[in-house]
């Protein structure tokens, strides 16, 4: 079963679709025992970071994610749902992330000619163990929405970048903890690729 967070600021139902599409039955919950007892765990996300985070302190989800890692269930973050994974972001100064994952969220640089927010396709470019991407081809184009990115302390754990204007870190992976600033679910037939290799993903 893959559990869907459901804290109030999520893409929660173009998600469900491609999963559904892919032949899953994902449920919507922020329950407890439900999330814990999941196969996989996605968390969408759109929205502002501090309202997310306090969205997820008042549904008391943050300490169940943080168990649903230490547990090793696989866990997607997507767009603010990877961001707020991470420790903080300057979009919402003060406010902590899960800190699942070490680094900062930063805005994009404004430069001449370049729009904020990122909205649209933009290409990839891939580490060649990245788990979402085997079976693409290199550079594959996703469907970005956002004007903050994320800097990760470890490069190692980052596993796609795109640029514009800056290099993102698009994609992240740390055992069973992945993250994408992309909308897979948005993505075509691309994104259903790389739901289709989250799902297969068995926990440690």
């Amino acid at each position: 079963m893959i559990a869907l967070i459901d804290y109030d600021a999520g893409n929660m139902r173009s998600v469900e679709k491609a999963l559904t599409y892919l032949g899953e039955r994902p449920v919507i919950t922020r329950k407890r025992e439900e999330i814990l007892k999941a196969d996989r765990i996605i968390l969408p996300g759109v929205g502002s970071f501090g309202d997310a985070m306090e969205n997820l302190e008042r549904f008391r989800l943050s300490e169940v994610l943080k168990e649903a890692a230490k547990r090793q269930i696989p866990l997607l973050g997507i767009c603010l749902g990877m961001q707020v994974l991470f420790e903080a972001s300057e979009e919402s100064p003060g406010v902590k992330g899960l800190g699942i994952l070490d680094g900062q969220i930063v805005r994009i640089p404004k430069k001449e000619g370049l729009k904020i927010p990122h909205m649209g396709w933009n290409s990839l470019s891939c580490a060649p163990d990245g788990t979402l991407f085997e079976g693409l081809p290199d550079h594959p184009y996703v469907y970005f929405v956002h004007s903050y990115y994320l800097k990760a302390k470890d490069p190692q754990i980052v596993k796609a970048m795109a640029e514009y204007g800056v290099m993102i870190h698009a994609s992240v992976e740390s055992g069973n903890v992945f993250g994408c600033q992309f909308h897979p679910e948005k993505s075509g037939e691309t994104g259903l690729h790389i739901l289709r290799n989250f799902i297969a993903r068995q926990g440690e």
